[in-house]
């Protein structure tokens, strides 16, 4: 793995992206939807090579409409912000088709709302075929001659004023870059801020510009990263794809890993995760270095032992999940589904397969709206219906703005294949902690029933640290999947179900 030092040349180079000096924004459009309006850009004048393999773009998000957020607010606790756009600043690796998200921008119009930097920058890779891979081909395919020599001028003129204030102390270098970074427009702001202090690096070299060897090289190269596209259920173009399921909300440019290959068809490497230190504590109740699962010393029985955080998994007296019997048969409201054509992200997290939705795909229930933000699998269901377990079940996690969950459980049984279900299968990770962002849009609506009669009741989450407050509604018709697309997750997961927990005389309602 190739990585990046941000300091010394790369610095400037980066201040030289986003300084008022730069070339005027000239946003070139990748992906949009021709519905909506909604599109995903990259700002070809403020691409800048920082070695003959790396450089730095900046890309942005176009929403149709204001999305709502919640922050953290330090001291005041949450506080509520709007945007209609985000900018995402990302380094890129041409070489080995690498990238990291360094830091993201949200803006309401022109007018800056959110700041978001990257603590950690992670290079992963881009995959083929997808939006991030044609992000990067267009930043890292050889610049024209007009536009290298425009951005060399510039980073050239910066690093001679920077290195005049370096040869007088590294304070004043870094002092001059961020009085650079207050006079940008709010759209045109880097990650200068977002760098740590370092040393006095030497003279910068000067921004090469590529032979026509080079130039010749890279163009090939490209070409043979042109392949055909795998058949799947549905695929998205750039002229249809929808920008707004695109994941910059939820985790811009940060979610992608190879996906040449599908389901897995020998033993799986997994990389477990090294267990946390934990100081020593008076209390024997508490378990150590050990990390929670569905078996042995980290098995549900003992799941309220392992941390103080999890204590609930104990003494909490709504827990879920139930065996649901004597529910009360009421004319319940049905739910309202407004599930969006969408882009997924598919993880293998250790304990489930989850697929992370794009958003605006929303639920409505009990006078309140919350959007779906992930599906995970259990074999066999969690749920119990009159003592009966099914095949298999799905949970769809919802949100609202309050941050209440809402869970939706469908029942999976055993019958004809599931188009949806294959569609996650098809792009199923290679290894545990490998998260996978396919170009397929899916439409979660294909999961639900025809008749969406459901069980409701107020539980908990199924895992660690099972907190409480969770509405659950549990579909009563079951969907039916392949037998061979059980088998599928049960080679990963033959039983990852927790065990069904005391009712404690709570309500259950039923639609009658």
């Amino acid at each position: 793995m190739r990585s990046i030092t941000i300091t010394g040349t790369v610095l400037i180079v980066l201040a030289c992206v986003s300084s008022p000096h730069a070339l005027a924004a000239k946003w070139q459009t990748v992906v949009s939807d021709p519905n909506t309006g909604e599109r995903i850009e990259i700002d070809k004048s403020r691409i800048a090579r920082v070695s003959k393999i790396h450089l730095v773009a900046w890309s942005r998000l176009v929403l149709s409409r204001s999305v709502m957020e919640e922050a953290d607010s330090g001291a005041d606790g949450k506080s509520k912000y709007t945007y209609t756009s985000i900018q995402a600043l990302n380094r890129y690796d041409c070489e080995t088709m690498r990238f990291a998200t360094v830091k993201r921008v949200y803006l309401q119009g022109d007018m800056v709302v959110r700041e978001e930097p990257v603590a950690r920058p992670k290079e992963i890779n881009a995959i083929d075929g997808s939006i991030d891979a044609s992000l990067l081909n267009e930043a890292c395919k050889p610049r024209t001659v007009g536009e290298m020599k425009n951005i060399a001028e510039a980073a050239g003129k910066l690093a001679s004023e920077a290195q005049s204030s370096a040869e007088t102390s590294p304070k004043a270098m870094h002092a001059d870059m961020r009085s650079a970074e207050g006079k940008m427009a709010p759209s045109a702001r880097s990650t200068a801020d977002t760098r740590a202090p370092a040393p006095v690096a030497p003279p910068p070299a000067k921004l090469e510009l590529p032979s026509k060897a080079e130039l010749a090289a890279k163009a090939a190269a490209e070409k043979s990263l042109s392949k055909p596209e795998e058949k799947t259920v549905e695929k998205a173009t750039s002229a249809t794809q929808p920008a707004s399921s695109f994941p910059y909300r939820v985790a811009p440019h940060t979610t992608v890993a190879p996906h040449t290959s599908y389901v897995r068809t020998a033993p799986r490497v997994v990389r477990k995760k090294a267990a946390p230190i934990v100081a020593e504590t008076s209390s024997p109740a508490i378990a150590h270095n050990i990390h929670w699962s569905y078996e042995g010393e980290g098995a549900p029985a003992n799941w309220g032992k392992l941390k103080p955080d999890y204590a609930v998994c104990a003494t909490g007296k709504r827990q879920s999940p139930i065996d649901i019997r004597d529910s009360i048969r009421v004319d319940l409201e049905p739910i309202k589904f407004d599930y969006k054509n969408t882009l997924f992200r598919i993880l293998d997290n250790g304990h489930t397969v989850q697929v992370t939705i794009g958003p605006a795909s929303t639920i409505t229930v009990m006078g309140r709206q919350f959007e779906l933000q992930q599906i995970h699998f259990h074999r066999p269901s969690e749920e119990r219906i009159n003592g009966r377990a099914f095949d298999m079940v799905a949970h769809l996690v919802h949100k609202d703005f309050d941050n209440n969950l809402a869970v939706i459980a469908v029942l999976l049984e055993k019958g004809a294949e599931n188009p949806l279900i294959q569609a996650f299968w098809n792009y199923m990770p290679l290894e545990v902690d490998q998260e996978i962002a396919p170009s397929t849009v899916v439409n979660i609506s294909s999961l639900l029933p025809e008749n969406r009669a459901y069980y409701t009741y107020m539980g908990s989450l199924t895992t660690p640290p099972c907190t409480e407050n969770v509405l659950w509604m549990v579909i009563k018709q079951p969907v039916r999947v392949s037998q061979e697309q059980i088998a599928i997750f049960a080679r990963l997961y033959r039983n990852n179900t927790r065990p069904v927990q005391p009712s404690n005389n709570r309500l259950v309602k039923e639609t009658r």
